[in-house]
């Protein structure tokens, strides 16, 4: 079970193309002038299962996944759970937020779920390194990285968009 806020259908702000989104309950971070305060209580929302997510997500076959939150991080096993689906199920891709940095999650429990996602956007949202011109990201301290490549250098490898992007 995950504790969902929210799920935003056919998005384009959360990573490139069409994208479903789902906003998480729950974030420790708290950064200064963050865009979704409401989503720090760990209470709010609805409790939602894999299988939910899954008839929403196949509903539509044009639209990639964003995790994001609050922090999906914190609610690792859940969202794990679900990449699995996702990537068993179908062919979309998975971005995820986080306020914790790659080095970070690499060592801990939540390296679980970051070994299931394709791009992670990490780093705390920071006031005044905020620029409205950045792709997917609000302050210039966060990175957009690929994880599977990351994975198999040992060491952070940034996103590079599309053309099209």
């Amino acid at each position: 079970m995950i504790r969902v806020l929210d799920v935003i259908e056919d998005t384009m702000v959360d990573g490139p193309g069409f994208r479903t989104s789902i906003y998480c309950a729950g974030c420790r971070h708290q950064c200064p002038s963050c865009h979704n305060p409401q989503s720090w209580d760990f209470g709010g929302g609805r409790e939602m299962s894999t299988e939910q997510l899954m008839q929403i997500i196949e509903a539509d076959p044009y639209a990639n996944v964003t995790f994001s939150g609050g922090d999906p991080m914190y609610q690792c096993d859940g969202f794990a759970e679900l990449a699995r689906a996702i990537h068993s199920r179908t062919n979309k891709d998975i971005w995820c937020y986080t306020g914790f940095t790659y080095e970070a999650l690499i060592t801990r429990a939540q390296r679980e779920l970051l070994y299931e996602i394709d791009v992670l956007v990490d780093g705390p949202f920071v006031e005044r390194l905020k620029d409205p011109d950045l792709l997917f990201r609000g302050s210039s301290n966060q990175r957009i990285i690929n994880v599977p490549a990351s994975l198999y250098e040992g060491h952070v490898v940034l996103w590079e968009p599309d053309i099209n992007v």
